[in-house]
C-alpha cells in the first residue's frame, strides 16, 4: 500500500513530539558537556530543565540506525542508497559518509592520499567557484554521492571547492529535553582491595566519586522535518517522497531500537506517545509500512539515473 502524502505537500514543516520515560526505575542520566557538564536551564513557566540528548548527537542516533555495521552496509530497507565507503591500506572497512562526523567533508574522504571524490567534486562545482552557489546542483550532485547528506545538512569546507562556501542546513533535526526535572545526587568508590591508601593519581587505592542522574516530570524528544527545504531542492516529486520516507524511517526506527542513549541512561516510547503537532491529523506511518515502501522508492529513483552511474564510491585512506 502506498503512504499517501499528500497533506504534507503545503505544509513548510513536520513537527513530531514523542514522550519517553526510562525503562527502568525514574532515574536518567543527561548528555553531558566539556567545562559545562549537563545543561539546564528555565522553561518560560519556571521549571527546570534538562537537555537529554542535543541535535548533533541526534543526527548521529538517527543515522547509526540506518546501518548495518556486521555487513559493513545499509540495513536492509536502505539498500541501493548511495554512499561513500573508506577502507584502509590493507583494503579493510574504516568508516563511511553515514557515520562520519562531517559526512562527505570526512577528513577520511577528502584529505588522505586517493583523490578520486575530491577531484570529482571539484569538477561538478568547478562553475560555483565564483557568484552565489547553485544549492540546486550542489542537492543534485549530493543526491548521487551521498543521499543521506540532503537530511543530514553538509559543510564542504574546502577553499578548492567553492571557496567553502557549498552548505546545506540540516532537513531532519531532533533534540530531547526533560520538563520539571531535578537532580538525583548519589555517589560510589572505586575500590582498591589490594593497597586501598595507594597513589591515586595513579591509579591506585580507594576513590570515592559523587554522581548525578536525574529525575524528571516528564521526557519528550522532538522532531522536525524542513519540508520547504526539501521542496526547494528541485529534484523532483520521486526524491521528494524518498527524503521524507527516509526521515520517517530515521525517526520510527529510533524510537524502537535507538532510545539506549547511555548505561543509565536507557528510554522507551510511552504507549500513544507521539503527538504530531504540524500538520494536525496526519498519521505516522509504522515502521513496517515505511520498510515495505522504502525498496521500491529507492529502485524508482535509481531507474531515472538520478544516482549516477556507481552507487557505492570507495575511497583508500592512507595519510
Amino acid at each position: 500500500m502506498t503512504i499517501n502524502f499528500s497533506p504534507l505537500s503545503e505544509e513548510p514543516r513536520f513537527l513530531m513530539e514523542a514522550k519517553l520515560t526510562p525503562v527502568q526505575g525514574h532515574r536518567f542520566q543527561p548528555t553531558g558537556f566539556p567545562d559545562l557538564g549537563h545543561a539546564t536551564y528555565d522553561s518560560p513557566d519556571g521549571g527546570k530543565v534538562v537537555l537529554v540528548e542535543s541535535a548533533q548527537s541526534m543526527a548521529n542516533r538517527l543515522e547509526t540506525v540506518c546501518w548495518d555495521e556486521n555487513n559493513n552496509d545499509w540495513v536492509q530497507p536502505l539498500k541501493g542508497l548511495p554512499i561513500i565507503k573508506v577502507a584502509d591500506e590493507n583494503g579493510e572497512a574504516l568508516t563511511n559518509s553515514l557515520l562520519e562526523a562531517h559526512r562527505l567533508n570526512s577528513p577520511y574522504i577528502l584529505e588522505g592520499k586517493d583523490k578520486s571524490v575530491f577531484n570529482i567534486l571539484k569538477e561538478r562545482l568547478a562553475n560555483m567557484e565564483q557568484g552565489r552557489v547553485d544549492l540546486r546542483e550542489l542537492a543534485k550532485v549530493l543526491l548521487e554521492f551521498d543521499t543521506n547528506a540532503l537530511l543530514h545538512g553538509i559543510f564542504l569546507a574546502k577553499k578548492d571547492l567553492a571557496g567553502g562556501r557549498l552548505r546545506l542546513p540540516r532537513v531532519l533535526s531532533a533534540f530531547i529535553e526533560a520538563q520539571g526535572a531535578n537532580v538525583a545526587a548519589s555517589g560510589g568508590v572505586k575500590n582498591d582491595s589490594v593497597d586501598p591508601s595507594g597513589d591515586t593519581s595513579k591509579g591506585f587505592g580507594n576513590v570515592p566519586f559523587s554522581r548525578d542522574e536525574w529525575v524528571a516530570q516528564e521526557i519528550t524528544a522532538f522532531f522536525n522535518i524542513d519540508l520547504r527545504q526539501i521542496r526547494s531542492f528541485g529534484l523532483g516529486a520521486e526524491v521528494e517522497k524518498l527524503l521524507i520516507t527516509l526521515a520517517f524511517f530515521k525517526i520510527r526506527k529510533f524510537l524502537i531500537e535507538g532510545l539506549r542513549l547511555r548505561t543509565a541512561c536507557d528510554l522507551h516510547l510511552d504507549s500513544n506517545g507521539i503527538k504530531i503537532t504540524r500538520p494536525e491529523g496526519f498519521d505516522l506511518p509504522t515502521l513496517a509500512e515505511l520498510e515495505a515502501e522504502l525498496p521500491e522508492i529507492i529502485q524508482t529513483v535509481g531507474d531515472k539515473g538520478l544516482f549516477g552511474d556507481t552507487r557505492v564510491h570507495t575511497v583508500k585512506f592512507s595519510k
